[in-house]
């Protein structure tokens, strides 16, 4: 089996050697090259060819999101964002996301964050290698139908990982300022979940919040899954609330969207729309099966237009997903099966 063939972009000369040195070490990575800045890079990208490109986001000449935005633009790619930024400029991480970087990684803060923050890289880049990278206009949402929704008293549960970022703004951008009740667990750290949700409410109609414990479901209003250290799920207590919830990862993940869809199923039964987005591994596909055999109706995106078909292909095989649609008709979709003229 090939190798994956990376090249890593850093102004650090130390960063380079630690993040090279750390691929170089899995049997299945080889680093094709290192640059110092765009310019360089941009020469070994032509030249060398590589799988996956590591880049920082803090560089001389050129910072990484603008080089981002011209490789998505001109040659399309697998791209790790890896920088200091990713954890105290969040805007900037989530931009590099909705431009096409596959996933970002935060430097380590200390000596004793290295090993740990070398060993994402590594699995980061990966999950990389695999991910099908797009331009922009195949994740184009359709145009919305006029007047095609009516609210039902249906909820809307959704849940996605790698490539989440890209595909729920093409959805949400979608919903209009009276759509069903929205709640979302995307896998994302703790110092993103509200940067993220300040950008989905200025992309949508209906206003949406990272989610707090107790906060009622309302028409209009789309709710984050806050990152890190709890779940988010959905319980009847005087209407259908916010719940917050301590424990440990479910499914490799917390916030999980196994957790997330399995309350939903208890507390909304067949009033719900199950929703399972890109992302890798598994989670979510039995939460959406407990929905469907509740008796809600579930979509999951299809594998053409999933950035990694993991969790949706998870769901599919065993029986969780009951029409799978393109990231282009989803955010119509979603809807449509909401909608009481259905």
């Amino acid at each position: 089996m090939a190798k994956i063939r990376v090249l890593v972009v850093d102004d650090s000369a130390t960063m380079r050697g630690l993040i090279t040195a750390a691929l170089n070490r899995d049997p299945g990575i080889e680093v094709v090259g290192a640059a110092g800045d765009p310019f360089e890079a941009r020469g070994m990208i032509k030249a060398l060819n590589p799988d996956v490109v590591t880049l920082d986001i803090e560089m001389p000449n050129m910072n990484g999101i603008e080089f981002l935005e011209k490789i998505m633009r001109l040659r399309p790619m697998p791209v790790v964002m890896v920088s200091t930024l990713t954890q105290a400029g969040a805007e900037m991480t989530l931009r590099a996301l909705e431009l096409g970087a596959i996933d970002c990684v935060a430097k380590p803060a200390d000596a004793l964050g290295t090993q740990d923050a070398l060993a994402e890289i590594v699995a980061k880049v990966k999950i990389a290698a695999r991910a099908s990278v797009r331009t922009k206009a195949d994740a184009s949402p359709v145009l919305a139908r006029k007047g095609g929704y009516m609210p039902s008293g249906d909820v809307v549960a959704i849940g996605s990982s790698t490539g989440g970022v890209e595909a729920l703004l093409a959805i949400l951008t979608m919903f209009p300022e009276t759509c069903p009740p929205t709640v979302i667990t995307q896998h994302m750290p703790a110092t993103f979940t509200a940067s993220f949700a300040a950008r989905l409410d200025r992309a949508s109609g209906a206003k949406v919040q990272e989610a707090s414990d107790g906060a009622l479901l309302e028409p209009g209003k789309i709710y984050v899954a806050p990152g890190g250290a709890t779940h988010l799920e959905v319980v009847r207590s005087a209407g259908l609330r916010c719940r917050l919830v301590t424990g440990d990862p479910v499914s490799g993940h917390r916030p999980s969207v196994d957790v997330l869809f399995g309350s939903v199923a208890q507390a909304v039964g067949d009033k719900a729309v199950g929703v399972i987005l890109t992302g890798m591994g598994r989670d979510g596909a039995q939460g959406l099966l407990t929905m469907r055999k509740a008796g809600a109706k579930t979509l999951g995106q299809d594998e053409q237009s999933c950035v990694v078909y993991g969790m949706p292909r998870s769901a599919f095989e065993i029986g969780a997903v009951e029409k799978q649609v393109s990231l282009s008709s989803m955010g119509q979709s979603i809807l449509d099966l909401a909608s009481a003229r259905r």
